[in-house]
């Protein structure tokens, strides 16, 4: 009766040291990964010599270089979020016809993400009279900042709803700093 009482605390007391053993490494996995954190939207330098957007909206009296910043970073996280669909069309699950779809969709939204990334720079280059490295040092950070907090599909194509209307006031109003041609988007 001892042997099977001895038995049984040696099986228990094995099953603890494992319970204990995994609950420790799990532990340390934790650890070890990075937390995604959410990054807080850099501190804006925004200057007096900036052009300011009065197009009424989300955008109005925010600088052009700022919107047009967060808009590139909105349609480059869109750009983002159609390569992983396109990626998954051609190599996990083919589907061609979805394959051929998404890389369209992706490949107008980072001619668009840059068509806006281009207007932010000219209007820092201009306004501020900064070099190039030095404004896309300055609107990187917005944009980043945008794309960041973005995490669907859905939620991309509503932060770039404004968007089209911005650029195409940016081209009326300052025909130098907005040049390129918007892509369809959907």
């Amino acid at each position: 009766m001892r042997k099977r009482i001895g038995g049984r605390v040696a099986l228990v007391m094995i099953a603890m040291l494992l319970a204990v053993n995994a609950n420790a490494q799990t532990r340390h996995k934790r650890e070890r990964q990075p937390k995604e954190t959410e990054r807080p939207a850099p501190v804006l330098s925004i200057d007096k010599r900036d052009t300011v957007v009065t197009l009424p909206g989300a955008f109005n009296g925010r600088p052009y270089w700022l919107a047009l910043a967060q808009c590139g970073g909105a349609y480059f996280k869109l750009n983002v979020l159609y390569t992983a669909i396109a990626v998954q069309a051609r190599a996990v699950k083919p589907d061609p016809k979805l394959n051929t779809e998404y890389t369209r969709k992706l490949n107008d939204a980072i001619r668009t993400a840059t068509a806006f990334f281009s207007g932010a720079e000219r209007f820092l280059i201009t306004d501020r009279g900064i070099e190039r490295i030095d404004a896309v040092l300055i609107y990187n950070e917005q944009s980043r900042a945008v794309a960041d907090r973005i995490k669907t599909i859905d939620a991309a194509l509503n932060a770039a709803k404004a968007c089209p209307a911005l650029y195409q006031a940016c081209q009326e109003a300052h025909a130098k700093a907005c040049t390129e041609t918007l892509p369809p988007v959907g």
